[in-house]
């Protein structure tokens, strides 16, 4: 694949999590975060991108949501359990994206928030239709789940170079 293809990246955020007496790593997902990662699957499948590569928190809550949202994949990629994910700011997480190899076209990044949201923010230096609109009128709740491309590679991701081209969140 050349540099010059446009390459995806989806930030998704874990699905709502329950608050039993556990560490915030240990959290699991509630009864309504367990749907909702079906239903953020299916979109996420819907878009026809396909991943060849997954970057995962090591939280509990990010796990289960992966695990239960590429069930709907029609083809599972390379999933790497990264525990820089959790609690990683903006910037942590473009560092982590400048280490992907060239060869990965899609990747799909499941984290948290604030960091998430942030990055989309900060990532997306243009939009399509009304993306970034409904991205920021809706805030990026639990499931939620936004699109970016940009040419070049890996470590030239940097603030403003994407453009959202869509962004997804489930209904409350």
């Amino acid at each position: 694949m050349s540099v010059a293809e446009p390459r995806r990246i989806v930030l998704f955020r874990h699905a709502k999590a329950d608050w039993p007496p556990v560490s915030d790593h240990e959290r699991p997902l509630a009864e309504r975060g367990r749907m909702d990662a079906a239903v953020a699957g299916r979109k996420l499948a819907d878009t026809g991108i396909a991943f060849d590569l997954a970057l995962c928190s090591t939280a509990v809550r990010t796990r289960e949501t992966w695990k239960l949202a590429v069930q709907e994949f029609p083809q599972r990629p390379k999933t790497v359990y990264e525990e820089r994910i959790y609690e990683a700011s903006p910037g942590e997480l473009i560092a982590l994206l400048n280490e992907t190899p060239d060869d990965a076209q899609n990747v799909l990044l499941v984290g948290h928030n604030p960091g998430v949201q942030g990055l989309a923010d900060i990532l997306a230096g243009a939009a399509e239709g009304d993306a970034l609109e409904r991205m920021s009128r809706r805030g990026y709740p639990a499931a939620a789940f936004a699109v970016l491309s940009f040419t070049g590679p890996w470590k030239t991701l940097e603030p403003g170079v994407a453009t959202l081209l869509d962004y997804w969140a489930p209904t409350e």
